[in-house]
């Protein structure tokens, strides 16, 4: 009778080592604590902390990238907030300010951009310092463009806002101005320790800010798929979900200020990485496992359609977001550029868990597969 109760235990844990493997793949099941214990508050020093351990050596990417590409990045909020209900858990995303919509709309307590330039890291640095010491949105625009303050209503549309920036004209001196005070709020006022390649950056993308104002777009370099006109800055942060409103976090105040206290309290955090490299997902993902946390949506623009392109770096994305701790719920967001089917310049999503259920069953070949799933 005990030898059978032992050969029965013996094959209920073989049961369930054979679901682990098939469920998490080439990464170990999480052990989760049963409380979630995300922080509500990062200071200076653990913030700068998790930049310096987490990130990978700076890579190249054929773009300025000063700004998002993606018209209608807005139209899946309406379906994500169907499932994914705002507050709580983490977001990853990629890229520079189109992250701030979905974190204005989804609220997490938490958000980690991984990018691999190393020059995306830096203009969230700029954001982040704007941010922090503008007391309104007419102010963030007045030090972003160098342009004289333009005293506007609270109430003021986005458009309203704009419009009034780019009639102004652009002032040296406050462009010189606004850059010594990112930089000095950021290494004298935070305790950030940027190198003389960083402060370059910096100023680099306040040029670009300064140079272009509301009418800067993004830059491409290399020639790839179909570039047609690139959305002016006006423009992005001007469209709306198709449905309801404008969840831009210049659309209004209150939108405004949710992004400003996350940044106030360090809680988007910039990181470099290859989507594809040996570190930067899996120091997050850990991160968010310790803390009991979930990873609510993963934002990957296009960033696949180029892993796509390598017969091995596609697997070791998938490999490294096998790590994250999720739930049925979690969500990949991301952007098709240049027309799959009846997809062009779409946002599309798919459920975390499914996709990599899918690439671990050997059902994910290459990136028409990928869309394929997503809807």
């Amino acid at each position: 009778m005990t030898a059978e109760i032992a050969r029965r235990s013996i094959r209920s844990v073989s049961a369930a080592v054979a679901l682990t493997f098939l469920f998490y793949g080439c990464g170990p099941a999480p052990s989760r604590p049963v409380l979630e214990t995300l922080p509500a508050q990062l200071s200076d020093r653990e913030f700068w902390k998790i930049i310096t351990d987490f990130s990978e050596p700076g890579g190249y990417f054929r773009s300025d990238n000063f700004l998002s590409n993606e018209s209608g990045y807005q139209t899946v909020i309406p379906a994500l907030l169907k499932t994914l209900k705002p507050g709580g858990g983490v977001y990853i995303g990629v890229g520079p300010e189109q992250n701030f919509t979905y974190i204005a709309a989804l609220q997490p307590k938490i958000a980690f951009i991984i990018d691999i330039r190393r020059q995306n890291m830096i203009e969230h640095l700029f954001y982040k310092a704007l941010m922090e010491i503008s007391a309104d949105r007419a102010e963030f625009l007045s030090r972003l463009f160098a342009r004289t303050r333009v005293e506007m209503p609270p109430d003021s549309t986005p458009e309203a806002l704009l419009h009034a920036y780019k009639l102004e004209h652009r002032i040296p001196t406050i462009f010189k101005a606004s850059t010594r005070r990112v930089i000095d709020y950021l290494e004298k006022g935070k305790g950030f320790r940027l190198s003389e390649q960083d402060e370059a950056g910096i100023r680099r993308v306040g040029q670009a800010f300064f140079d272009w104002g509301p009418d800067l777009t993004y830059t491409f370099l290399g020639g790839y798929g179909d570039f047609r006109r690139m959305p002016t800055y006006s423009e992005l942060m001007t469209e709306t979900d198709g449905v309801s409103r404008n969840w831009n976090f210049l659309a209004t105040e209150e939108h405004f200020r949710t992004i400003q206290r996350m940044q106030k309290s360090n809680l988007i955090v910039p990181v470099v990485g290859d989507f594809a490299g040996p570190k930067a997902i899996r120091s997050v993902a850990q991160y968010v496992q310790e803390h009991g946390g979930t990873v609510r949506a993963f934002y990957a623009s296009n960033v696949e359609q180029y892993l796509f392109q390598d017969t091995a770096n596609w697997k070791r994305f998938y490999d490294n977001a096998a790590f994250l701790p999720t739930d049925s719920t979690s969500t990949f967001i991301r952007y098709v550029l240049n027309g799959l089917g009846s997809h062009d310049r779409a946002t599309l999503t798919s459920a975390i868990d499914y996709t990599l259920k899918t690439y671990r069953v050997g059902r994910l070949q290459d990136y028409y597969d990928l869309i394929t799933l997503s809807r």
